[in-house]
Order: structure tokens, then C-alpha cells, then sequence
């Protein structure tokens, strides 16, 4: 793969023709893509879990009251957290534009002072070497632009809606499909 091919920073809507649980409607950010495999984190779903319920020593990185999403179905134990920075050089790995990855050597309460905002993550989506290329061919994810807005979306059950919508032509009427077709 050249390194104009990597799908780092864009998102993967998952096309309503993709059954699995872990994926219906969701909205990944890919934050690595080589030919090795990807990784991406789910956008669009939040947990009942409050941040400072489930992992207290990062209460201080969120906002209060904010919840842990769900960022996909591997190693769901795994806690990762993006943020967004004023000073790139804070970041451990930035993914989109002045969005990436939290230093694992962050002290918990001492994120660093550019820091804007931030959300919590267990979990990830993984996909092996040519795994993410195969789903492509078979049309179960459609890709788009990320911009920084869709990963701090507070409004998770519409984002897989209105990302379709700004993609527009056939993909704004995918986007008023409702979440179970049998009940229309």
C-alpha cells in the first residue's frame, strides 16, 4: 500500500448491508491504516459509564459528567484517549488535524495545558493485514472526510445520519433510512 492509500483521519460508515452488532451504524475514525492491517475507534457509542465511575484516574482529562464510549469490540479493557491540542508536539500520535492520542505517560489530572477536549475509549476496531481492504471490495463501509466536530459528536445517535447527509447524492437517502427498516 502506498502511503497515499492509508485511510488514517477518514471515517468508515458502515453501509446498512453490514449485519454485524459491534458495527451497525456506526461511525469509526480509522487512526491507523498500513498495510499490516488498521485500527479505528467507534464514534457513536456512548455507555451508560460516567468517566469518573469507570476509569477515575481520567476524570480530570473530560469534561464532567462525561461517559466512556464504546471503541470497539477489541480488547474492550483497553482504555485509549483521543484529544484535541493547541501544541501538536503533546500529542503521542496525532490522527486528524489537531486530534490524536493521549501519552500513555501522562500523569492521570495533568493533561497537558493545550488540551481543549478530550474523550474516553475501551476498546477498539481492529482489522488484520488486507482484513479492512477486503470489507471495502465488499461495500460494507463507505468513506468520508473526517473533521474534528464528528469526534466529539454529542449527539452519537444522529452521526451516522448526518455524516451520510454531508457526504450527499445517494448516500443523503441512506441517511433517512431508520435504524430498523422492518418497523417503517
Amino acid at each position: 500500500m502506498d502511503e497515499h492509500e492509508s485511510l488514517r483521519g477518514q471515517l468508515l460508515i458502515a453501509s446498512p448491508a453490514l449485519l454485524d452488532p459491534n458495527f451497525r451504524r456506526a461511525v469509526v475514525l480509522v487512526t491507523e491504516h498500513t498495510e499490516e492491517g488498521a485500527m479505528g475507534l467507534v464514534l457513536n457509542r456512548p455507555t451508560e459509564a460516567a468517566v469518573a465511575d469507570a476509569v477515575p484516574p481520567l476524570e480530570d482529562l473530560v469534561e464532567p459528567g462525561a461517559c466512556v464510549h464504546v471503541g470497539g469490540p477489541v480488547q474492550p479493557n483497553a482504555v485509549v484517549v483521543l484529544a484535541e491540542f493547541g501544541d501538536a508536539e503533546e500529542s503521542a500520535a496525532l490522527v486528524l488535524g489537531d486530534v490524536g492520542f493521549v501519552r500513555a505517560d501522562v500523569e492521570p489530572g495533568a493533561l497537558p495545558e493545550s488540551t481543549r477536549r478530550a474523550r474516553v475509549f475501551a476498546g477498539y476496531a481492529g482489522w488484520g493485514e488486507g482484513q479492512l481492504e477486503a470489507e471495502l471490495g465488499e461495500e460494507s463501509w463507505i468513506v468520508e472526510p473526517a473533521v474534528v466536530e464528528d469526534v466529539f459528536a454529542e449527539d452519537a445517535d444522529e452521526l451516522w445520519s448526518r455524516v451520510l447527509r454531508r457526504k450527499g447524492g445517494q448516500y443523503a437517502v441512506v441517511a433517512l433510512m431508520p435504524p430498523d427498516p422492518s418497523l417503517n
